[in-house]
């Protein structure tokens, strides 16, 4: 019991000492705080993408099948001069790009009405209302829009109630384009939606005050201050499109393929991992690229 009571002072005073060195230096408990954050993510996340870029440069022997650890720029010439990887390389990004367009114009007006038009209670009914299909399973909602859109499906059938020819969408880009419009169009909404609640209302009276109408008060009072909201939800609509090979595989025909189907058929079926790993090293580059014009944008402020 006396070990203990004489325990207690130098224990106090140590404790005395921590903190008042936190408190002239405050950067170590920032350092303290995101210490095993960022170890984590250099150790997890860095280190994946370092193992991929330097797996990409090894190729296959051809008569055992085994990954040799000779360093080659092989898979890297054939992702860029095959003019087949070439145009699904163009093809997913494009649709991705088509895709991130699509939904920055629908999103825009109903993130518009949220923030800026509809009562609190309408404005609640309708967050649950764009959050609802992000509770059901993502396979879910895919193969719900592929009964959709299948020859005998519901788009059909009331194409055909009206007197109008099947659409043909079923296994085509088009499907792909509008299926992934409305998986990812959550992801444009509140990130606008955030953008557009902090345009202060004097702005735009100032504007009316002055004499702009409504198509020059949008052009030039809310569509700036609203753009980094857009950008940032570009960010996840053009992300999630270039990553995805789920959608593209259900969805999509014999000659919809992405990115990803390409890096999986590579690794689960030829096994060529050097070459799947070269491949995916484009996403990750269009993504660098993407996200450095983002935060010139200041799209990073809104997220």
């Amino acid at each position: 019991m006396a070990e203990v009571v004489e325990a207690g002072p130098p224990f106090r005073a140590a404790r005395l000492r921590l903190s008042t060195a936190l408190w002239r230096r405050p950067w170590l408990k920032i350092v303290a705080l995101l210490a095993l954050p960022v170890l984590a993510f250099a150790v997890v996340y860095l280190g994946s993408l370092a193992a991929l870029f330097i797996s990409s440069f090894w190729e296959v022997d051809s008569f055992t099948g085994k990954v040799v650890h000779v360093w080659t720029l092989a898979n890297f010439h054939s992702v860029i001069h095959d003019s087949v990887y070439r145009q699904i390389a163009l093809r997913t990004i494009g649709i991705a790009a088509a895709v991130t367009v699509t939904d920055a114009v629908l999103a825009f007006p109903l993130a518009y009405f949220m923030a800026r038009v509809a009562p609190s209670r309408l404005r609640a009914t309708l967050f649950v209302l764009v959050l609802l299909p992000l509770w059901s399973s993502y396979l879910v909602r895919i193969y719900a829009w592929r009964t959709i859109l299948a020859k005998d499906g519901a788009l059909n059938w009331a194409l055909n109630g009206i007197g109008l020819p099947d659409a043909g969408l079923a296994y085509t880009n088009w499907a792909m384009w509008i299926v992934f419009s409305y998986v990812w169009l959550p992801f444009m909404i509140l990130p606008v939606y955030a953008a557009l609640e902090r345009i202060p209302q004097s702005y735009l009276e100032a504007s009316q005050d002055l004499g702009g109408r409504g198509w020059r008060t949008f052009r030039s009072v809310i569509l700036p201050l609203a753009l980094p909201g857009v950008i940032a939800g570009s960010i996840f609509t053009f992300s999630l499109t270039l990553g995805d090979f789920i959608t593209p595989a259900l969805v999509g025909g014999a000659g919809s393929s992405f990115i990803g189907n390409v890096v999986e058929n590579f690794i689960g079926v030829n096994g060529n991992i050097p070459f799947a790993a070269a491949f995916a090293t484009v996403p990750v580059i269009v993504m660098a690229i993407y996200l450095t014009a983002a935060k010139r944008l200041g799209a990073f402020e809104a997220l």
